[in-house]
């Protein structure tokens, strides 16, 4: 978003425009803005509320309800936390008995959201204008909320209770800063990763980075969490002092339908499950599990095993019924040729075909245009290693 575009969508123009909007996938945009320009709304106006509608629409994934009444950035919206992930962030904060918390990166205010609803005192700072201000408009519900436009490295974090770190990891690029780069390197974060390792050692601290952070990265003194929410793995808590729980070094927690499951650690890392023969069942752990590296932690107690030294399947002639895993009953398991596997699928009438893979460097969607499915029968086939031969294991979920 522009600071122009910002301008307008805060104008009683513009907020009345985002009340009026109607917009859905299906919307034809082009009626939209035609009749919206006839009616006397200022094109770029429109153009910044159709923006905001259909990022609205997106991250209701994340905010639920709220995200209508809320404004976004692109880049804002990609990183912020899920409301349900920042609440149990906030919660921590609140069970250590701390008051205040500095949201050191405030982004959008997703965080700063969650904290202010547990009633702490919350001091967010944003060193990007524009981010700043649509902070500042989506927390003005909050009257122990202020935001301050801040480069966070340049403040004393001396003056804080405790901290709150979300470093940016993501630039904007092409055309007014329409798509979001993602920043692997956690030297080029914005604060740098080593500036907010130094500052969360002083004081009770949470740094949020990406789930696929380098374990080298992972600093020995902080208690290491990654969060999935429905087998969608969405972040890595790095957490010191008096929000660090105590005997707890590393842990996989599993946020679903049926409440939250989680599995730690006191050790910073673990041994792999034992390598065994393919046996009748396999098993995708969650990705919590995999990042984690707590995957022989969930599967020795369930006499799991997994397929070969580097392939995260788990398996088992015994059926397991669990939220960490997605199990499949091994029908076939063939050599992986493709014209063998184009004849496997026409003769059993396979139409709809799911395509898992892992160990394979094969691109599932050209395999699935490559084998035409047709048929009533429905599959999964999982391309992997299986005591390093390539194969194909023909399954069904066990429901």
């Amino acid at each position: 978003m522009e600071r122009e575009d910002f301008i307008r969508l805060a104008s009683p123009g513009g907020q009345l425009l985002l009340e009026e909007l109607d917009y859905s996938s299906d919307t034809d945009v082009l009626k939209l803005v035609a009749r919206l320009r006839k009616a006397g709304h200022d094109p770029l106006t429109v153009a910044a509320a159709l923006t905001q509608a259909k990022l609205r629409k997106r991250a209701i994934a994340k905010f639920g309800d709220f995200a209508n009444r809320m404004l976004f950035t692109e880049a804002g919206l990609e990183q912020a936390s899920r409301l349900k992930v920042a609440a149990l962030h906030a919660g921590r904060f609140r069970t250590a008995g701390i008051s205040q918390v500095a949201d050191l990166g405030c982004g959008i205010g997703a965080e700063a959201m969650a904290m202010a609803a547990l009633d702490l005192e919350v001091r967010a700072f944003e060193i990007d204008e524009v981010t700043a201000a649509v902070a500042t408009y989506n927390l003005a519900p909050f009257e122990n909320v202020t935001v301050e436009l801040a480069d966070v490295q340049k403040l004393d974090l001396g003056q804080f209770e405790s901290l709150f770190f979300d470093p940016a990891r993501r630039d904007l690029k092409g055309a007014k800063k329409a798509s979001a780069k993602r920043i692997f390197d956690p030297a080029n974060y914005s604060p740098n990763f080593e500036f907010c390792l130094d500052a969360a050692r002083k004081k009770p601290a949470g740094i949020k980075v990406g789930p696929g952070h380098d374990h080298r990265h992972i600093p020995k003194d902080a208690e290491a969490q990654w969060v999935s929410i429905d087998g969608d793995l969405v972040e890595l808590g790095l957490w010191f002092g008096s929000v660090k729980r105590e005997g707890v070094v590393r842990s996989a927690l599993l946020i679903d339908s049926n409440g939250h499951h989680e599995i730690t650690s006191s050790e910073s890392a673990s041994y792999n499950a034992p390598v065994g023969e393919l046996a009748k069942y396999i098993y995708e752990p969650d990705n919590s599990l995999i990042r984690s590296r707590l995957i022989s932690d969930f599967a020795k107690p369930l006499g799991l095993q997994i397929i070969s030294a580097d392939i995260a399947y788990l398996t088992s002639d015994e059926k397991i019924s669990s939220p960490w895993v997605r199990g499949f009953e091994i029908v076939d398991n063939l050599v992986f040729d493709r014209k063998q596997l184009k004849a496997y699928v026409k003769k059993n009438g396979i139409g709809i075909l799911e395509i898992k893979k892992r160990g394979s460097d094969i691109s599932p969607e050209d395999l699935r245009r490559e084998l035409s499915p047709k048929g009533e029968g429905a599959a999964t086939l999982i391309v992997t290693r299986v005591d390093d031969a390539h194969r194909v294991l023909v399954t069904q979920p066990i429901s």
